[in-house]
């Protein structure tokens, strides 16, 4: 591609309008003829090797000050933002091709995302589908290693996508995406906020940095859905000036739910809009699920379907996997999996558990390492609310020590008098929480969800997936 049809203007330089081989940001990924474009980033600033990229053969480096290259270089106030412009004009602006949805929010972006795709794809629609557990194209599965990736790979993806004939994306948008400039010059016909709580508090320095981060999204969308139970997504609604509507479980909204029956193998209620209700029943139970397919329903609606074709695709919805799922026991009491790594995540599967349980809610659950290490003490209080018994492991130590981890967990426990087991090995606890089980009694294996791998030391991931830790541990009773 020529620079000057590459650059579209975003920006000016000296050079000829050469040609362009390639585009990176990657100084292993740079080749003769490259755009090599200078991101700051972390650990490392692309800046300080521009002039060895020159000479591996790239043709002009993006950076955002004079680095005495001459007419090599071309600045730029901002080379994220303006290599996100260029990824997506490389792959001839697949993001104008579709028509986007976003989801972000703390909690139930995955689950509302795949209800939205499932409902859409339903009714005729090719459909893909960018998240935390996997992307899709169709019916095709790409894996993935970010919730929201690279912009280049994003970009990559879409075009893929487009080329397959894809009408709808429907992505999940995280705040690291939002803030790195990796979804580039993306517009999203509607955009979603579920929630906000404590997460990510490791990478954002507060709260407030957090919520803006999120916010960001919603200057780049037609319309906006803002989940109003939430005291963020009251502020949001407020803050925002493109076209918005609310969703709601408790009050009156633009989209909410009514007559809310729970139970462990389905769930009911009453759809409301427009001065009309109609009755939803679906497979997945909870609250919170009540609120995601309420806000995926809400979508699909403003996106131009009928009531009457969304109705029956929820019905015969199944769920997300390591979202609320039951993993089989043929036993007399019942394993769910879930992906809850927040406290108010684990709050909320475990009251929505609780309604339903008959005996004991007995949650397992730990924190990661090199995370937000504040939310430890938060997690176990959640968890403290609505448990009956508690058993505090691992989940992805990394680097950390997972017995130091626990420590900090423990604290949150100081002011309860809910009865808690230490099992360091994950799946040695999840073998005790099985033994101990009793008749009606639920376990809540929290944290991991769709994940079937552990990460430890030095990033060595190994293979561990809760389904298969439950068979295994059954056999030994």
């Amino acid at each position: 591609m020529r620079l000057y049809e590459l650059l579209e203007n975003n920006a000016e330089t000296k050079l000829d309008d050469i040609e362009i081989s390639f585009i990176t940001d990657n100084t292993k990924k740079v080749q003769p003829g490259c755009l090599f474009v200078c991101v700051k980033g972390g650990s490392f600033d692309g800046h300080s090797a521009a002039a060895e990229m020159l000479e591996k053969g790239a043709a002009a480096v993006v950076c955002e000050h004079d680095l005495g290259l001459g007419d090599r270089q071309i600045i730029t106030d901002n080379s994220r933002r303006l290599y996100g412009k260029l990824c997506a004009k490389w792959f001839d602006h697949p993001e104008r091709k579709m028509k986007l949805i976003g989801v972000t929010g703390t909690n139930g972006k995955t689950t509302i995302t795949n209800v939205i795709k499932h409902i859409l794809t339903a009714n005729g629609f090719k459909v893909g589908l960018v998240g935390t557990i996997q992307n899709e194209i169709g019916d095709e599965v790409v894996h993935t290693d970010n919730t929201t990736p690279m912009v280049y790979d994003l970009m990559e993806l879409f075009d893929k996508m487009a080329k397959a004939g894809c009408q709808y994306v429907v992505m999940e948008v995280s705040s690291f995406g939002l803030v790195q400039n990796r979804i580039g010059s993306s517009f999203f016909d509607i955009a979603v906020f579920t929630n906000l709580t404590q997460d990510h508090l490791d990478y954002h320095k507060d709260m407030e940095d957090y919520y803006q981060a999120k916010k960001m999204l919603f200057d780049i969308c037609g319309c906006a859905v803002c989940n109003v139970d939430d005291e963020y997504g009251q502020r949001l609604y407020n803050e925002i000036s493109c076209e918005k509507l609310t969703y709601s479980v408790k009050d009156n909204a633009d989209f909410h739910a009514d007559g809310i029956k729970i139970k462990s193998s389905a769930t009911s209620f009453w759809f409301c809009s427009g001065g009309k209700s109609h009755l939803i029943k679906m497979k997945m139970p909870g609250m919170f699920n009540v609120s995601n397919v309420t806000a995926a329903i809400g979508v699909c609606l403003k996106s131009g379907l009928t009531i009457d074709k969304i109705i029956p695709a929820v019905e015969e919805y199944n769920g997300v996997k390591g979202r609320c799922e039951v993993i089989p026991t043929n036993r007399d009491f019942t394993v769910i999996c879930d992906y809850a790594h927040t406290p108010d995540a684990v709050e909320n599967i475990l009251r929505s558990v609780k309604e339903y349980t008959e005996g004991r809610l007995v949650c397992l659950f730990g924190c990661g390492g090199n995370r937000d290490a504040a939310k430890r003490p938060k997690m176990a209080a959640a968890a403290a609310k609505y448990a009956d018994k508690l058993i505090v492991t691992s989940d992805n130590p990394r680097n950390e020590d997972p017995e130091a981890i626990i420590r900090e967990i423990l604290v949150g426990l100081s002011d309860s008098r809910v009865p808690y087991d230490v099992v360091t090995d994950r799946r040695e606890a999840i073998y005790h929480a099985l033994k101990t089980a009793e008749k009606g009694d639920i376990i809540v294996l929290a944290g991991k969800g769709h994940e079937d791998y552990q990460i430890l030391a030095d990033n060595v991931h190994i293979h561990f997936d809760e389904r298969e830790v439950v068979a295994d541990g059954l056999k030994l009773l």
